[in-house]
């Protein structure tokens, strides 16, 4: 059976303890995703990683690992998540499905005091995937234009690379909209 996991990203502390404010897996284009792929065949799952807003990467993997990961498995990450996965899959071995990397933020600068970013880009991750696709808006946030640049010249094999001049950060705000068909359209190619 073909599955997704569906990574989300790192709010403020004030959002994430908004009861205005919906879980971080149900915001933005996630929830439209997942269902998109449900309706495919796809058993896609977004789960609510443990404190968000304060990223531990070892708490992040012992929820992620509950699930299979395989051949089968797309995983798709938003800024945060994304940066997750490349670290989760340069320190693991597994062949997985596609992957979508969306606004990834690795801190290339390492202006952050976690260590959640402490670990070296495995230049050959992609070779471990069904394929490989970073979304990057030009009116991103400087952190994610550069963690995009980073990954670009550091990964190695057909990293695709889907440049867009005004989506921001890829959230509701910035986009205007809940749905992302060209992420959709990328991982069902």
């Amino acid at each position: 059976m073909k599955t997704a996991i569906i990574l989300h990203g790192k709010p403020s502390k004030k959002d994430y303890f908004s009861s205005r404010v919906p879980a971080e897996s149900n915001k933005h284009w996630l929830p439209w995703l997942q269902k998109q792929l449900i309706l495919k065949g796809i058993l896609a799952q977004a789960p609510e990683l443990p404190e968000p807003y304060k990223p531990n990467y070892e708490k992040w993997q012992s929820v992620f690992e509950q699930f299979k990961i395989d051949k089968n498995t797309m995983l798709i990450g938003h800024s945060c998540g994304a940066g997750f996965l490349v670290r989760w899959l340069s320190e693991h071995k597994t062949k997985v499905g596609k992957v979508a990397l969306v606004a990834p933020w690795i801190d290339p600068d390492r202006t952050s005091k976690m260590s959640f970013f402490n670990f070296r880009i495995d230049p050959d991750l992609i070779k471990r995937t069904g394929g490989l696709t970073i979304f990057v808006s030009k009116n991103d946030y400087r952190d994610i234009v550069e963690s995009a640049k980073k990954l670009k010249n550091t990964l190695k094999g057909h990293l695709k690379i889907k440049e867009f001049a005004n989506r921001g950060h890829f959230t509701f705000d910035d986009m205007k909209t809940d749905r992302f068909p060209e992420l959709l359209n990328a991982l069902l190619k």
